[in-house]
């Protein structure tokens, strides 16, 4: 990874080149107290499985080009989740059928008055 380059520049690329393909429903997580997987999880929606491949490609080419590059990438070839994993930031970009089914908002996200320790 670049050593100049936090976790919050990266999430900043990583939302930039979403929107440049017109992701949908892009949310990003903050799982620092989660997890030590990564600090950050961005989930963005396509509308095909040829729109979710494009939204992918572009944030591999993006992250590259700000002197990062993944440490993988799955899901390309059925398109329908496409997991990047970029260290410190896991990307998440999927149609709205398998969003919908995993609901990994869901998964991530501590409810209200609660701790992640709890």
């Amino acid at each position: 990874m670049n050593p100049a380059l936090t976790s919050e520049d990266l999430v900043k690329v990583v939302q930039d080149a979403l929107a440049d393909i017109k992701a949908q429903n892009v949310l990003t997580l903050d799982v620092r107290k989660l997890t030590g997987l990564a600090d950050y999880m961005v989930i963005a929606s396509g509308t095909s499985t040829r729109h979710v491949k494009s939204l992918a490609d572009n944030v591999v080419v993006k992250s590259k080009e700000a002197g990062v590059r993944p440490l993988g990438v799955e899901g390309e070839r059925d398109a329908e989740w496409v997991l990047i994993d970029l260290a410190g930031v896991i990307v998440h970009v999927m149609l709205p059928a398998t969003r919908k089914f995993y609901d990994l908002e869901r998964l991530w996200t501590v409810p209200e008055g609660k701790t992640a320790e709890a």
